[in-house]
């Protein structure tokens, strides 16, 4: 960890930068092909947040050419959170995108989304976490009563917190929420005028590099362990009407993803290519931290799979903290025949 934070903080405050919109590859071209001399299907992809290392993957699946030879001519555009992945992708102005999982399954079960299923895990457990430094006087969950942190309205972490703040015993209403910009936040931290932040865990290098301290990590994950972390979406829809090209897109992003995890550096350039303002080594540094949560014990081998036991325990977990509004079954989230198998 010491070593990926030095190999960042040189660059890291232009990391906090990359959220500008993605641009296609100067060499991008209006290809035939597929393989099989078909013309290439138009897809639009929408990132999870942004162009941080943590959504590589889909422009290495592209550079690399696993889309083209599953047949898909893919326009990769910046993502602003669940909540606008959502409504982008169920509006019909995108195909695919990531989205946090538990996100997705409040917005469904309190009835601010409908019209679209989740088809593949791109993390195993949650990266949602608060996020400070030292000099806080914040070491545990129940440090952060008294104290104010920032986060976009629509942000996973500042929505799940009610949930969090019940299971690790914080008295929510002694916890002050204000709203920032999603690229503003660790800002607002390095300068004094909150005390945390809503954040991902590999996040990490670029805190500790913007606020020239070291960063004080509270993952929900520690309460809420078989919470997944973001996940592959389309409109139910796409899935119902398409389902072969689905799996056949969703295997060419998994695809992108694994390479990414094993290449970090390479994956890294490779958004410093198509993304002018990303950091290779930051890039490289957040998929570094986010390899272990995409693999895990509970995922067996293949990545992308969903098992439904765990997704049943989510739902009754978010039930029982009274964070949904309505019953939800795991077959209402995710198309399970068109996941991953593990």
């Amino acid at each position: 960890m010491r070593r990926l934070t030095r190999t960042v903080a040189a660059a890291a405050l232009a990391t906090a930068l990359a959220l500008v919109g993605g641009c296609s590859s100067d060499s991008e071209k209006s290809e035939s092909g597929g393989g099989n001399g078909a013309a290439l299907e138009k897809v639009t992809y929408l990132t999870s947040f942004g162009n941080f290392g943590r959504d590589s993957y889909a422009w290495v699946a592209k550079d690399k050419g696993f889309f083209k030879e599953a047949g898909f001519e893919v326009d990769i555009k910046p993502g602003q959170g669940t909540g606008s992945v959502i409504q982008t992708i169920t509006g019909g102005q995108a195909d695919f995108g990531p989205i946090d999982l538990t996100g997705g399954i409040l917005q469904l079960g309190n009835g601010q989304a409908k019209d679209f299923v989740a088809v593949a895990a791109i993390q195993q457990r949650t990266m949602a976490a608060i996020v400070t430094v030292e000099g806080k006087n914040i070491a545990t969950p129940k440090d952060l009563e008294g104290k104010k942190l920032a986060d976009t309205p629509t942000s996973v972490v500042r929505n799940l917190f009610p949930t969090y703040a019940r299971l690790a015993n914080i008295d929510g209403s002694k916890v002050t929420w204000v709203n920032g910009e999603a690229q503003g936040l660790i800002g607002m931290l390095g300068s004094g005028s909150v005390d945390g932040i809503g954040q991902f865990v590999v996040g990490q290098p670029t805190v500790k590099a913007v606020t020239k301290k070291e960063p004080v990590v509270l993952p929900y994950s520690n309460v809420m362990q078989d919470l997944y972390g973001n996940a592959l979406i389309t409109s139910s829809k796409i899935a119902k009407e398409k389902p072969e090209m689905v799996k056949k897109f969703t295997a060419a992003l998994l695809k992108g993803l694994e390479y990414a995890l094993a290449n970090p550096d390479e994956a890294g350039e490779i958004l410093k290519k198509n993304v002018p303002a990303a950091v290779p080594a930051a890039a490289s540094a957040e998929l570094a931290l986010m390899a272990a949560y995409v693999r895990s014990s509970n995922s067996g081998t293949a990545i992308g799979t969903l098992d439904s036991g765990r997704v049943a325990k989510s739902i009754a977990l978010l039930q029982g903290a009274g964070s949904l509004k309505q019953n939800l079954t795991p077959d209402q989230i995710i198309d399970f025949d068109l996941a991953p198998k593990a």
